[in-house]
């Protein structure tokens, strides 16, 4: 372990709610939740203000309703978040070459590999100017951790919360272990907790004075071993710029379960071709197809079929999705399904997979098939307006969805950079109303882009 707090962790605080209230003024300071809102909806970030009436991330969306009723409900907006993170992963690029992105939100970075800091003094200053940066480009506030292990510096920005600056002096790490949980250690989740606490083992402290032996035979080697060196405060981890992806994958949870065999393979293939599109934008391709299928009764079943060599083809995908499909009892109705690619290589063997009848209309990505036999989709009644999503209408400009139902849309006209706004109803069908860009979250110098999140989307799986 190095000899000065030069690693550094940054946390952005309630990334997804904060992005939210910096966008819609009349949400700052207020409750905001961002998940799914479906009746199997969970929570993917919740604000400080929420979080106040116990909502957390993970926790049942359903749940949350009753904690905090009048919270405002959002569907994430990821392709402002991806964008948002990108300009908070180009300043931490500036401090060093080496950054290790964790999360959208999150991410360590040797600073003395930069040249940035050395001393307790500098990484000081480093962290201070770096939540300044945030600030200015961004809007928002992220909480950093300096320490000498990257184990220690997730503690101290963690300690930090929110908005703020710890950092942890060499030759103090034992002294601030001792008292804290074990459960703050790395890999130490709720089954390793409640083990330990039954051994009566329930501070990093206690687990340092239990020894290696004991922690061996109570955890296995590699566990036990990790563990006490952990609770010796010693973490000999670098910070990794490159960390390789080992699988691309999407899923998506259904209100109601499938029980239609027909549906169920649609929504297969149209997952196969989400799953492309995203390895495709990693420059990637892969040989081993995985389906994931989660039935009524919460059973979770995996199929994986290796091709010959690595394909970023969609037929393919699709393909070998469906046969896998073909394994799985899918009668009693279908919750969640998946489709992933693994075994990643960054060129493809397109020769190996001509196996496809009728290629050329394999080519084609499945849910561009579809669009041609469902004309009543282009009814103004079936357009969807998330609520938290951004609209423009001709007359009254640019504005959010604050709700909808029963054929109405609630939206709210205000900026990132205007004071709250009114709100007004219209049908969902309104010609006037059209889906929009988010806009910058703060004021762009002359001669920037003025658009903010235009490119390209994430799916929600990552968050």
């Amino acid at each position: 372990m190095r000899s000065a707090p030069t690693i550094l962790h940054l946390d952005m605080d309630a990334f997804f709610a904060s992005v939210e209230q910096a966008s819609k003024p009349s949400l700052r300071g207020k409750a905001v939740v961002v998940g799914g809102l479906g009746p199997r909806g969970v929570v993917a970030t919740a604000s400080y203000e929420a979080r106040i009436f116990g909502v957390h991330s993970a926790m049942p969306m359903a749940q949350a309703r009753r904690l905090a009723p009048n919270a405002a409900y959002l569907v994430p907006r990821f392709a402002l978040y991806r964008s948002v993170s990108e300009q908070v992963m180009a300043l931490l690029a500036a401090l060093s070459p080496l950054v290790e992105p964790l999360s959208l939100d999150e991410a360590f970075v040797d600073l003395e590999a930069g040249g940035t800091a050395w001393d307790e003094r500098s990484a000081r200053l480093a962290g201070q100017k770096l939540r300044a940066d945030i600030r200015a480009v961004t809007g928002l506030t992220g909480s950093v951790g300096l320490a000498a292990s990257k184990m220690l510096a997730k503690i101290a920005s963690e300690q930090a919360k929110p908005d703020g600056l710890v950092l942890i002096e060499p030759g103090t790490e034992r002294a601030l272990l001792e008292p804290l949980t074990v459960r703050t250690l790395p890999g130490v989740g709720p089954a390793t907790g409640d083990h330990l606490r039954r051994a009566g083992i329930h501070t990093v402290g206690e687990l340092a004075e239990a020894g290696e032996d004991e922690l061996v035979r109570l955890l296995g080697k590699a566990h036990g071993h990790a563990l006490f060196a952990m609770a010796l405060a010693r973490d000999e981890r670098p910070v990794v710029a490159e960390r390789e992806t080992k699988s691309v994958s999407v899923e998506d949870t259904y209100d109601v379960d499938i029980h239609d065999r027909v549906r169920v393979g649609t929504e297969v293939r149209r997952l196969a071709d989400r799953c492309v599109r995203r390895l495709r934008a990693a420059g990637l391709s892969g040989r081993t197809i995985v389906l994931k299928v989660r039935r009524y009764d919460f059973s979770t079943l995996t199929r994986s079929e290796t091709l010959r060599g690595p394909t970023d083809d969609p037929a393919v995908v699709r393909e070998a999705a469906g046969r896998l499909l073909d394994s799985v009892d899918t009668t009693g109705g279908v919750r969640l399904l998946g489709v992933g690619v693994s075994g990643l290589a960054d060129y493809t063997q397109e020769d190996l997979f001509a196996q496809a009848a009728g290629r050329d209309a394999a080519d084609t990505p499945y849910e561009e098939d579809e669009t041609a036999h469902t004309p009543e989709r282009e009814a103004p009644a079936e357009r969807r307006w998330p609520a938290g999503h951004d609209v423009r209408h001709s007359v009254y400009g640019h504005g959010w969805v604050q709700g909808s139902g029963l054929g109405r849309v609630t939206v709210r006209f205000e900026t990132p950079l205007s004071e709250p706004g009114r709100v007004r109803t219209f049908r969902v069908g309104d010609p006037a109303l059209e889906p929009a860009e988010p806009l910058p979250l703060v004021p762009r110098a002359p001669g920037e882009e003025e658009d903010v999140g235009a490119g390209g989307g994430v799916d929600a799986e990552s968050s």
